[in-house]
């Protein structure tokens, strides 16, 4: 077995303490900073303060002071700047401007700090003991096996850093040594990163739902369970709001929370819910949206693309599988169903998506009760068209239940499933070609053969890490692996590493960037370029260090350019966004009063209706009297008829009487005695 002599001087962090040591940071920050800016200029003295900040506290979280305390502003605007730059890349700066201004600093260093000697493996074999550099013993790293599936136990050549015994070889899945209490053991869980933490939310484990959140810390690589408060986000639910165990769900970082969006749950509701997890206060509290919100579901994509969320597809309470498309405005939080052309993919659930090049949508794979699918569909979102493009390379075979995440325009596939067993390859399929290639196989029952699990990404000593958790393959699984990516995107510039502007999200497990944020300071012109030139000349090789400089200062000036078109462009959809705020609000009074002149209609058209009823109760009344009177009127035209026969009838008698007298008095009869016979 050959070794070779390694001495270079203290490796990190050790090289980083003995720099702030020599600086004069001794736990007084107040004091270190008066010793600072005595031995180095204002600009550099802030900048260290800052970074010796983020290397040993992590990313500044007090609240801005006030202004005319000079000092203290100073050191926050310092800190602050540094927005998400990883401790490990801290470290590093620190230590890169202490010798650009000092730079015989280490040989005075050198005479109280020993310089260790450490021996590298050039050689490995498949087993060796625990990796013991500067004093410390590291525990070993497992690897999974691309033979047999089984772990063997392999030794690192990187350098370990912040207790991570890095990972050796590229592509290949590794199990780092996990302390803490782990997790339940599930599927159909959430998972996102923020701030070199990853969060896991809610899952599926023998199918019972969960609702617990675990955080697990990159750098330390250990589990700690959040005891998560519920609270109501608006007075409209003052009181305590628990929130149901749920699968299937998304989970999305934006600004300082984890929103839930969707998921199945025990009692569905009947439209999609989304949730916030305030990071700081370990509360949840739900979200009101406005407008149509799409139904309640699980298993279906959520996608961040700028200050919105693209929604698809999915499986409803009923199982019936979806191929919907919804957007939610995370600034006005009104959802917005959308209506593309072209012929979209067949309803799914359990698919991937990501976003590329900040304007298409891409949907691989997903399953359907029958079958599952290996397609690829586009979605222009400026243009609002689906298409499906050709596939080259190793195309991979159909799947559901599978993670993806998004490194520049190479995008991720891990695990998944098609009804039978897990899948064994992850693949990368290069968005800009739509170029499919295998990164790595594996053998056997291993948990990144499962369906269900998540993917993340994170960054380990300036390169990209994916980080799997859990998943389904015949038995729930807990467990976390590590893969170092060899495939570099073209689309990352070398300075990667560097802070963007606040307005790029953070990492996400469905679309995770390798961003962090811009540097803002009082002394942005010279503190911002420093920066970015150290980290530039890092990567740069020596030969070609003026042509590097030139192309950095270009990138600068087109960086800062960009800058300032996206200010320009986010201060005028900052100002549609509240004119459309305003419009909302003056619609929501228009339409509270146009309901409350519709009440009152509503009251006078109920009493005109009661009116109208007795109105035709007493016309009812008046027509059975009318009736009753015609009858009468009958009645008495026939007594009238009567009476005057009677009288007629009595005239003529009396006429015949009087004639029957004269006769009879000729025929000898007295009229008396006619009378008595008559």
């Amino acid at each position: 077995m050959a070794m070779a002599r390694a001495s270079s001087g203290l490796q990190y962090p050790e090289r980083f303490y003995a720099a702030a040591s020599y600086a004069g940071f001794d736990g007084d920050t107040n004091s270190t900073f008066k010793s600072l800016t005595s031995k180095f200029s204002k600009e550099s003295a802030a900048l260290l303060y800052g970074l010796y900040q983020q290397a040993t506290v992590g990313a500044c979280n007090i609240p801005e002071p006030n202004s005319w305390k000079v000092v203290e502003h100073t050191k926050w605007k310092s800190w602050s700047g540094l927005g998400n730059t990883s401790p490990t890349e801290a470290m590093r700066l620190f230590v890169k401007i202490l010798e650009e201004d000092d730079p015989s600093w280490y040989s005075r260093a050198s005479n109280f700090v020993a310089e260790p000697v450490v021996d590298v493996q050039m050689n490995h074999n498949s087993k060796v003991e625990p990796v013991v550099e500067n004093g410390n013993s590291f525990p070993e790293t497992k690897t999974i096996s691309t033979e047999n599936g089984s772990l063997t136990e392999t030794q690192d050549k990187d350098i370990v850093v912040e207790g991570l015994g890095s990972v050796a070889m590229y592509d290949q899945w590794i199990a780092p040594p996990i302390s803490g209490q782990r997790p339940k053991a599930r599927y159909e869980h959430a998972a996102a990163v923020v701030q070199d933490k990853m969060y896991i939310y809610g899952g599926n484990h023998n199918g019972r739902y969960l609702n617990d959140i675990h955080v697990l810390d990159l750098r330390s690589w250990t589990w700690s369970k959040i005891e998560a408060k519920s609270g109501a986000e608006s007075l409209e639910s003052p009181s305590p709001v628990t929130f149901a165990p749920c699968a299937g769900h998304s989970l999305i970082p934006w600004e300082n929370k984890l929103l839930s969006i969707a998921g199945h749950t025990k009692d569905p509701a009947e439209s999609i819910q989304v949730r916030a997890f305030d990071l700081q206060s370990n509360t949840w509290s739900p979200l009101k949206t406005y407008g149509k919100a799409p139904v309640s579901r699980g298993g279906q994509s959520v996608t961040l693309f700028g200050t919105s969320l693209v929604i698809f597809g999915g499986q409803d309470a009923k199982r019936t599988l979806l191929n919907d498309l919804h957007i939610l405005d995370l600034e006005t939080l009104t959802w917005d169903e959308i209506d593309a052309v072209g012929v979209p993919p067949s309803p799914r659930s359990d698919h991937a998506a990501a976003i590329h090049a900040e304007r298409y949508l891409l949907i691989f794979g997903g399953g359907s009760h029958a079958t599952c699918f290996n397609d690829l569909h586009v979605l222009d979102l400026q243009a609002m068209e689906w298409s499906r493009p050709t596939q080259q390379g190793e195309i991979p075979t159909p799947r559901a239940g599978h993670a993806g995440v998004t490194v520049g325009e190479n995008w991720f596939i891990v695990g998944g499933g098609d009804n039978k067993s897990g899948v064994s390859e992850t693949v990368v399929l290069n968005m800009s070609t739509l170029v499919w290639s295998v990164v790595t196989t594996v053998q056997g029952r291993v948990p990144v053969a499962s369906e269900g699990l998540s993917l993340a990404v994170s960054s380990f000593n300036g390169e990209d890490v994916l980080v799997s958790f859990g998943g389904y393959n015949g038995r729930y699984n807990n467990e976390v692996n590590v893969l170092k990516p060899s495939h570099k995107s073209t689309l990352q510039s070398k300075i990667i590493e560097t802070p963007v502007p606040d307005s790029v999200a953070v990492h996400n497990a469905t679309n995770a960037t390798n961003a962090t944020r811009d540097l803002e300071s009082e002394f942005e012109a010279g503190q911002e370029g420093k920066i970015r030139e150290i980290v530039m000349d890092n990567v740069d090789s020596e030969p070609a260090k003026s042509n590097g400089e030139q192309s950095n200062m270009h990138l600068v000036a087109t960086l800062k350019s960009e800058k300032e078109e996206l200010e320009s462009l986010l201060s005028k959809e900052n100002m549609h966004s509240l004119q459309l705020k305003q419009e909302l609000s003056e619609a929501e009074n228009r339409n509270t009063e146009l309901y409350k002149e519709l009440q009152s209609v509503r009251g006078q058209l109920a009493a005109e209706q009661s009116r109208c009823f007795k109105l035709e109760v007493d016309v009812a009344e008046l027509r059975q009297k009318l009736q009753t009177m015609e009858t009468l009127q009958k009645e008495l035209e026939l007594l009238r008829r009567q009476k005057a026969a009677s009288e007629q009838a009595a005239l003529n008698a009396k006429q015949k009487q009087g004639s029957g007298g004269v006769w009879g008095w000729l025929a000898g009869t007295p009229s008396n005695e006619n009378t008595d016979d008559a």
